[in-house]
């Protein structure tokens, strides 16, 4: 646990969990939060963007508690600039050689990245400044209980950010104090502030969607779904800067798992996840690849969960 002096923060990906650590915080349900930190892939739909705004409107500002946005730019445009430096997301490939997926490489650059970057500035050493031992913050990070293998294999990546889980442990509890909070537990809290409509974070255009997810875009926000179908289009023969400098794609990308176009990807087939989904808590426990994701925080990933 940190000392009095190390600055407490959030990592905020503005779904669920994370949105559940904010509230208790605000409310002091658990220890004040020095800052939470959102890092802006630019690509997120516009509902966790206004999402983002009511939270720091209603619940941060009035507790004191500063939203600080980072970015390292926008994965979009610096995927379809030949000149941009990018970091690739993980799309479904199709060649001679058979199927797969690249590798991910977008939430180190975009996310974790632009995160540390900031958490920097915070301790007032700025890249490439060496921070002195012993200097950090405890960052606190959403991972619900019924998740909790991830926090076990879970280190701190470098030493000025040392990572805490309130909602598996309390902060400043004595011992293996337990919150105990699963993410049912914070949709349920979620509810009862008047935030049951809290989205799941992830770019538009991120190839883990879910076909439940790749739905709502195209029936709810047809012109985030006409720029995620934009998108697939132009990375068919991958990224340009690889197109530009002669090293296209051995193959073809696709932003669906079914590597079809997605205009013309089977979304409106239900998964066994998305169903399970639907039912009773019976269910609620079921293990599949196709399962609803649950957002993408910088360090959660692939539905990895905390959105």
């Amino acid at each position: 646990m940190n000392d009095a002096t190390a600055p407490r923060i959030l990592s905020l990906g503005a779904g669920v969990q994370s949105t559940t650590l904010l509230l208790l915080s605000a409310e002091g349900r658990l220890p004040r939060l020095d800052a939470a930190i959102f890092a802006d892939t630019r690509w997120e739909s516009q509902e966790v963007y206004d999402h983002l705004d009511r939270l720091e409107r209603e619940v941060a500002v009035p507790a004191g508690i500063p939203i600080l946005r980072a970015s390292t730019g926008d994965i979009r445009r610096d995927a379809l600039d030949p000149s941009a430096r990018y970091a690739q997301m993980p799309l479904y490939v199709r060649g001679a050689r058979g199927e797969g997926m690249l590798r991910r490489a977008c939430t180190a650059e975009y996310k974790l990245k632009a995160l540390k970057q900031l958490v920097r500035e915070i301790l007032g050493y700025p890249y490439p400044q060496r921070i002195p031992a012993g200097l950090y913050v405890e960052q606190w990070i959403g991972i619900s209980l019924d998740e909790a293998s991830r926090a076990v294999g879970m280190v701190n990546e470098v030493s000025y950010m040392r990572s805490e889980f309130p909602l598996l442990f309390l902060p400043g509890g004595a011992g293996p104090t337990h919150l105990g909070w699963t993410r049912k537990d914070c949709e349920r809290y979620l509810d009862s502030q008047g935030f049951g409509s809290t989205p799941k974070s992830a770019c538009i255009g991120c190839p883990y969607t879910s076909n439940a997810r790749w739905r709502r875009l195209r029936d709810e926000r047809p012109a985030e779904w006409a720029e995620a179908v934009a998108f697939d289009e132009r990375i068919r023969n991958g990224y340009a800067r690889s197109i530009a400098s002669g090293k296209p794609l051995h193959g073809e990308a696709f932003l669906h798992r079914s590597r079809v176009p997605l205009a013309q990807a089977p979304i409106d087939r239900v998964t066994r996840g998305e169903w399970a989904a639907r039912q009773t808590d019976l269910f609620d426990e079921l293990a599949d690849e196709e399962q609803e994701e649950r957002g993408c925080s910088p360090w959660a990933c692939r539905g990895e969960d905390d959105g």
